[in-house]
């Protein structure tokens, strides 16, 4: 069993002793508290139409989501009825969860190191940065993570992946996620 009082993730350790000094060095910083640092990441699973269909679908998602995760994942509901699209007020629509501390990094060295050389036809990710430091990115298949058998899965849902980090400007972000290996393709 994993001794949780004395475990550090692998990407922590490497943050604090390869990535934090290099940083420092590379953008100039006076004060330890300048470098960017990854504050959190939210993944976020979408059912759309086979939701408004079958109200089980949702709670698939939430599942599979719970399951990479490592953690209880929140149903998604519908803000308002939209006549349209058949969706009623609270009806749920998807997952989502927040991670933080140990298990954000836990689940960053999983993507980097296990789902992403697991996508099909996988060159790097796109760097897609909001301009404020905070990187986001899609994943068609959620079949990618270990933890979901493949065999029981009902439904290959898409997936989104926002990593918030503490960096003010998109250079520093891009700078702080190369440490962790992201494979960029540009």
């Amino acid at each position: 069993m994993l001794d949780t009082a004395t475990y550090t993730p692998r990407l922590k350790t490497l943050f604090r002793e390869t990535a934090k000094p290099a940083l420092k060095e590379e953008f100039g910083y006076k004060n330890d508290m300048q470098i960017p640092r990854l504050d959190k990441i939210v993944l976020n699973i979408g059912c759309g139409a086979e939701a408004v269909r079958d109200s089980k679908k949702a709670k698939s998602a939430q599942e599979d989501l719970t399951k990479i995760a490592g953690q209880l994942a929140l149903t998604t509901k519908a803000k308002k009825s939209i006549a349209g699209f058949r969706v009623r007020e609270e009806m749920p629509l998807g997952a989502k969860v927040t991670l933080r501390g140990d298990r954000m990094y836990d689940f960053l060295d999983r993507l980097i190191g296990i789902a992403m050389p697991r996508i099909r036809d996988f060159r790097g990710v796109k760097p897609s940065f909001d301009g404020r430091g905070n990187f986001a990115m899609g994943i068609k298949e959620h079949i990618v993570f270990p933890e979901i058998e493949f065999d029981k899965v009902d439904e290959v849902w898409g997936m989104d992946i926002i990593i918030t980090t503490t960096a003010a400007t998109d250079a520093e972000a891009k700078a702080l996620l190369k440490h962790f290996n992201m494979p960029f393709n540009a």
